[in-house]
């Protein structure tokens, strides 16, 4: 424990412009509660058809306004954030349309999604073109994105911010703005697409702010706050947002049908909780980032770094020391602790994958987790806590695996 505790030290100036822009995000959800006039009433739950559900409207209100956006769609009804960017993919874009992802290749359950894995559901399966451009440095490739834009049609860029298993960093908004700027002007009617999961209530502004059409993320990461059991959101212009909703439910009736049963309630405690959680969550990873690095581990991003996700990486070079950290994760989690995790052919994943995630809520990525595809350079990607305790309670179990 000394390890952590001399790593705190070095952390503090640090921990308080986390604390700042968590007060900062705090305030601008209460505006946003307040804004909409959320009262006991909106808890109330439908089912069936979901119609005249007002306080599913009045949450997707509240999620316009902190996003400073036209509309929003928060469902239960989507799965995971896999599964909402799959239906705004699907929403947006028509046979022989264009799909560009301008941050490398996506994601690895997008690829039977997109086509780049075969699959007779996949949007190539209907007749729709993908292209990808790779980062360089880090940062988009504005030549290229110039170029191809200028010498064709492209229907949707998608801008995925967050890493996924992959090497580069994180894509922070300063860029994201840069690179927007350049698509309108070169291609007003493109479609701006940000996968914005892991990445909500880290710094002061989301996507839409700086020119997004579209924004998609998960209720089981940033949002949900560590208590909204499932579920992902889709916010940005309005006529984006009824497709999707159509895509979702039905062309016709879009967001006025979708039962909350039960719902409501979680997914406001959840976004009230979240600014928070976001806060502990990015505490612990930089804590992790300083304790690693002073044990000669390579990491990504550095303690020191400015942060756009909550994601930390620690990379091992040897598949060995990569299970053992994900084992001791798992030995710290406040469910199944007990448990043993192991390599496994993971659905939607091109390689065996060891995932730590003794949480409440299947999946969630706020919780405390850590998993990595057995590849090399045998990277662990780390998300999580909802408080800073448990936090470096289970990284203690983690580094001493490691001894």
């Amino acid at each position: 424990m000394e390890r952590i505790k001399n790593a705190e030290r070095q952390l503090q100036p640090i921990f308080y412009e986390i604390e700042e822009i968590c007060f900062k995000n705090s305030k601008k959800v209460l505006e946003a509660f307040h804004l909409n006039q959320l009262s006991e009433s909106h808890f109330s739950s439908t089912t069936g058809y979901g119609y005249n559900d007002i306080g599913r409207d009045t949450i997707e209100k509240i999620y316009a306004t902190i996003f400073k956006c036209e509309d929003a769609l928060v469902r239960s009804q989507f799965i995971s954030g896999s599964h909402a960017l799959t239906v705004t993919l699907f929403a947006l874009l028509r046979p022989k349309d264009t799909l560009l992802s301008i941050s490398g290749t996506p994601y690895d359950t997008l690829h039977e999604v997109i086509g780049i894995k075969e699959n007779e559901s996949s949007l190539k399966s209907f007749g729709i073109n993908y292209e990808e451009i790779d980062l360089v440095n880090n940062d988009f490739d504005y030549k290229k994105i110039e170029e191809i834009l200028k010498q064709k049609a492209i229907k949707v860029v998608e801008i995925q911010r967050s890493k996924g298993y992959s090497k580069r960093k994180s894509i922070d908004l300063d860029k994201v703005e840069k690179v927007i700027s350049l698509i309108k002007k070169i291609s007003p009617s493109t479609i701006v697409m940000v996968d914005n999961c892991y990445c909500e209530f880290v710094t002061e502004k989301e996507p839409t702010e700086v020119g997004a059409d579209v924004v998609v993320g998960s209720l089981i990461k940033n949002l949900g706050g560590g208590i909204t059991p499932n579920g992902a959101y889709v916010v940005g212009r309005k006529d984006l947002i009824k497709l999707v909703s159509e895509r979702l439910t039905v062309p016709g009736e879009g967001k006025e049908v979708g039962p909350s049963l039960g719902m409501n309630k979680l997914i406001l405690q959840g976004l009230y909780m979240a600014p928070s959680v976001v806060m502990h969550a990015l505490k612990v990873a930089i804590l992790t980032a300083k304790v690693l690095e002073n044990m000669g581990y390579d990491v990504e991003p550095r303690a020191e770094e400015k942060r756009c996700d909550i994601v930390q990486n620690i990379i091992f070079h040897d598949p060995n020391k990569l299970i053992k950290y994900v084992q001791g994760i798992q030995q710290g989690s406040s469910v199944d602790s007990h448990v043993l995790a192991l390599p496994w052919d993971m659905p939607g994943y091109d390689d065996q994958v060891i995932m730590a995630s003794g949480s409440f809520t299947q999946g969630s990525s706020i919780e405390f987790s850590c998993d990595g595809p057995i590849r090399e350079p045998y990277i662990a990607y780390q998300q999580g806590s909802i408080t800073y305790e448990y936090g470096k309670l289970g990284l203690y179990e983690a580094i001493k695996n490691l001894d």
